[in-house]
């Protein structure tokens, strides 16, 4: 007997460490960990309200809020407004986040984005697409699925959760070189400017904006284009 009390203890006792040991890994969102620190990572969004941040072709940034710790665009985005630019630009990165999307809805992360040239987010800087898969009206193209190098290339074994779920992104840009991850799994891979992106762009929806995809530095945007899109952990870390 005082042999099973004595095992008993010692279970009890591991459950108890495994349990804090856990609590003490949870990390906070919109917050950084030590090793990310050192890793050179920084915040884009602090959870608190939309410093560092502004609307695409300037001006205070409107119809985006902050409700508990999560970014949330309008809702009710058009196809030439709502949409938000960091305050700095950036060349080479690897830019994290988390999002979810409502059922309906339609959003994107852009990259390299330029101001002044375009009226519009999306004939500038590539786009990270984030959208409702099962639930759009429509049927979409291969390259209009979240993952996607919107309307160049289309994601490739890519799973997204189930509507109200949060997904991660990940895009690495290094020199020409581009990925998009989601969920932990890459699913686009392509070279700026080389012949098959020259050639895809002139072929494509581009043909007619000049200054898509040519510069090679500049915004991070998030896209308020029509239903509600969320993000949280905005984080980069500059290559």
């Amino acid at each position: 007997m005082k042999n099973l009390t004595f095992v008993t203890l010692l279970i009890l006792f591991a459950l108890l460490f495994s349990c804090n040991n856990t609590k003490k890994k949870e990390v906070k969102p919109n917050t950084l960990t030590k090793s990310e620190q050192e890793h050179g990572w920084k915040l884009l969004f602090n959870g608190e309200n939309l410093d560092g941040w502004r609307m695409f072709n300037g001006g205070e940034v409107t119809g985006w809020k902050v409700v508990d710790g999560v970014l949330q665009n309008s809702g009710v985005g058009s196809d030439h407004g709502g949409d938000i630019i960091t305050t700095e630009p950036f060349e080479n990165f690897e830019l994290t986040l988390d999002w979810k999307i409502t059922p309906g809805s339609n959003s994107g992360i852009f990259f390299h984005v330029r101001e002044g040239v375009v009226d519009a987010i999306y004939k500038s800087g590539p786009e990270y697409q984030l959208v409702d898969d099962e639930g759009w009206p429509t049927k979409l193209r291969p390259s209009q699925h979240s993952g996607a190098n919107y309307a160049m290339d289309a994601p490739q074994n890519a799973k997204t959760k189930p509507t109200g779920e949060w997904n991660s992104a990940k895009i690495i840009v290094d020199g020409t070189h581009v990925e998009h991850w989601l969920n932990g799994v890459k699913v686009v891979e392509y070279e700026l400017w080389s012949d098959e992106w020259k050639a895809m762009k002139e072929a494509g929806k581009w043909k007619e904006e000049p200054y898509y995809g040519m510069a090679k530095k500049g915004y991070i945007g998030l896209q308020d284009h029509g239903g509600l899109t969320m993000f949280k952990n905005i984080k980069i870390r500059e290559l």
